[in-house]
């Protein structure tokens, strides 16, 4: 069983002792020069021994303390180090994890960007729809989709989760070049077990009865959903954000103007007290001008 000193005091009696000033060593500590001298009195109390001899003003180190010092100078440098290489090792490695619909439709297209302008900082990613744990997975940050309110994190919601229905050019010219919102309920629909499939048709004025809408491919994520209406598998109930490029590009067609929501998002969350990590504070940055630029982008179309 280790006899330790208070370390503390150990801390401040080294800093007095290299530079053999207790005005310098409380300027170096963030201290007042009466609290290290309340430390080293503790300690040679502890040590029944005196680490210094006062004289006209002034502290000069005795002998015990001129042997002590050089010994806990180097003690302390060893931690140090131990500690630095660890920061250096934390530092080296960036790991995210993400939804696989946020990974697979929009941040796994993006995420080179911020390894090109961090080349220092190595990315790993996780896609997973489990719920990280940042103690047991070893997790740096994560982006979670929910309604916010977790405890022990920071959480800032990057967008709100909407959706509205879209199909494949293809699919809609094989039914006519125009599909109703009524034509929804005999239509293939993509995931038709989804809550949001009721929640949208309900908010724009159909009677929708309780229990499974019509037929269709259950996939499991919306990843996996939008690529299925590109191929003309069905109709898709989807984020237009995840999906403005196929849009754009005319892989899939927006079939209404109204978008439904049910008060989800999309956040960034993090340890609270990791958040001023460099590498956490530079992925925040990044992140979210990513998110700003593409919502941006969105609007403007």
């Amino acid at each position: 069983m280790r006899r330790l000193p208070p370390l503390s005091a150990v801390r401040v009696f080294e800093a007095a002792a290299r530079r053999e000033n207790f005005t310098q060593a409380a300027a170096e500590l963030g201290m007042t020069q009466a609290a290290v001298s309340y430390q080293i009195r503790l300690l040679e109390e502890r040590l029944g021994l005196p680490l210094f001899t006062r004289a006209k003003g002034r502290v000069l180190l005795s002998e015990a303390g001129r042997r002590l010092g050089p010994e806990l100078t180097r003690a302390l440098d060893a931690i140090d180090a131990a500690f630095a290489e660890l920061r250096s090792e934390d530092e080296a490695t960036l790991t995210i994890s993400t939804s696989q619909t946020f990974a697979n439709t929009w941040f796994a297209w993006r995420l080179g960007g911020f390894q090109m302008a961090h080349p220092e900082v190595a990315v790993r990613l996780s896609a997973s729809d489990a719920l990280a744990d940042f103690v047991s997975d070893d997790v740096d940050v994560a982006v979670r989709a929910g309604r916010g309110g977790w405890q022990g994190v920071e959480a800032e919601r990057l967008f709100l989760i909407d959706f509205t229905p879209m199909c494949s050019p293809a699919f809609l010219a094989q039914h006519g070049g125009r599909i109703e919102a009524a034509d929804l309920l005999r239509l293939p629909l993509i995931s038709p077990q989804d809550a949001w499939w009721p929640h949208w048709l309900r908010e724009i004025g159909l009677d929708v009865p309780d229990g499974p809408l019509g037929h269709g491919i259950r996939l499991d994520s919306q990843a996996n959903e939008g690529n299925a209406a590109i191929a003309g598998q069905g109709v898709a109930m989807l984020t237009p954000f995840f999906w403005r490029n196929d849009i754009a590009e005319g892989r899939l067609v927006r079939l209404f103007d109204h978008i439904s929501s049910r008060g989800y998002g999309y956040w960034l969350v993090y340890p609270n007290h990791r958040r001023n990590i460099p590498k956490i504070k530079r992925f925040r940055e990044w992140l979210l001008a990513e998110v700003e630029s593409d919502l941006r982008t969105l609007v403007s179309r």
